[in-house]
């Protein structure tokens, strides 16, 4: 059997990685980067530290608008398709290659299978919400990572074709954990009293007033902020003039990814708009506020980790000072094998057998 695997943004990197090592011996994994994120440190990096063959084949598509982006993608992706003639295509998450690879499948009638399917966030705001949705009722396979999503499917009418895999970020979440180290921090960071935060999305970016009040909250905490400038906030918060480091925070580049668990493990907690950092930082457990009015893991705010901030921004700080959880042994997202689970399902439920 040959697997074609379609990925461009470094959340489906990390996701790659169990899926690779899972296949090896028991399918032919052709991997095709779109180049959706083609900065060293958010992409190339990620192949090298976890430790993912090269891919077959880079697209190299780039940045762009929404519809440009996707539509280069699906133009670009058609011939690589045809070349390839996969059994299944696998597509990852809930980003612009995700989508691409999704119309380009179905426009071509090769079965289509969709890993983290059934999340939804309902709010339709995020193109990334649209992106799995649309994904998720093309696809002849839904591979979901928990059992909420795999209830969500079923309400869809969606039922008929998902399993329930587990989440293969815990996957490798559990070996990048069981192998980091101590964490590289900056001059005057002190293990145990710093927080780690991301921001990067459109919500709370394209605004300059609300990026601004973000900020001057991050900047008023009890505690060094590690600020980890994505390329688009740097480039966001350079045009309208606003200055990162100031007061608590001190912005540093991307992580490569076993740096990151390293530093989130090693923290005092996570503030973020991101939805895999709010997902890591529970399996690490270690507390998360989270700079949206929804999480497509809801687990996480019931258990206790997640507090979600939105309208009231003026309450981030306080949220990120709150009393530490109640411990829990819960794994809402599996066991660390889902990846094995996501072969067996692509092995055993192929629409032609």
């Amino acid at each position: 059997m040959r697997v074609l695997s379609v990925v461009g943004a470094r959340p489906q990197f990390v996701k790659l990685a169990p899926i690779s090592t899972a296949m090896q011996g028991r399918i032919e994994h052709i991997v095709v980067h779109t180049g959706q994120h083609y900065d060293e440190l958010m992409s190339d990096v990620f192949f090298r530290d976890l430790g993912i063959p090269a891919p077959d084949v880079n697209l190299a598509i780039g940045s762009g608008k929404h519809g440009e982006q996707t539509g280069a993608m699906i133009r670009d992706l058609e011939p690589v398709f045809e070349r390839f003639a996969p059994d299944w295509v696998l597509a990852y998450g809930d980003t612009n290659s995700t989508l691409a690879a999704a119309v380009t499948a179905v426009k071509l009638h090769q079965p289509l299978a969709h890993l983290e399917a059934g999340l939804r966030s309902f709010n339709r705001r995020m193109p990334e919400e649209h992106n799995r949705v649309l994904t998720d009722h093309a696809a002849d396979l839904c591979l979901a990572p928990t059992q909420g999503a795999l209830e969500r499917l079923a309400v869809e009418g969606l039922g008929d074709r998902s399993v329930l895999v587990g989440d293969v970020m815990t996957d490798v979440l559990y070996s990048t954990r069981d192998a980091a180290g101590a964490p590289s921090l900056p001059d005057g960071v002190n293990a145990g009293e710093y927080y780690v935060s991301t921001i990067h999305r459109p919500d709370n970016t394209d605004s300059p007033e609300r990026l601004a009040a973000i900020v001057a909250q991050l900047a008023s905490l009890d505690r060094p902020v590690l600020l980890l400038v994505h390329p688009r906030l740097a480039g966001i918060a350079a045009q309208s003039g606003l200055e990162l480091a100031q007061g608590s925070i001190r912005p540093i580049a991307p992580l490569p990814y076993p740096q990151l668990v390293a530093a989130v493990q090693g923290s005092a907690g996570v503030i973020t708009d991101s939805g895999g950092l709010q997902k890591e930082a529970f399996l690490l457990r270690v507390p998360c506020t989270t700079i949206r009015s929804e999480t497509e893991w809801v687990e996480t705010v019931a258990l206790g980790w997640n507090v979600l901030v939105d309208e009231n921004l003026g309450e981030l700080a306080a949220a990120v000072r709150r009393p530490a959880p109640h411990p829990t042994d819960e794994q809402p997202y599996g066991d660390g094998r889902a990846a094995a689970r996501v072969v067996d399902a692509l092995l055993t439920l192929h629409p032609g057998r």
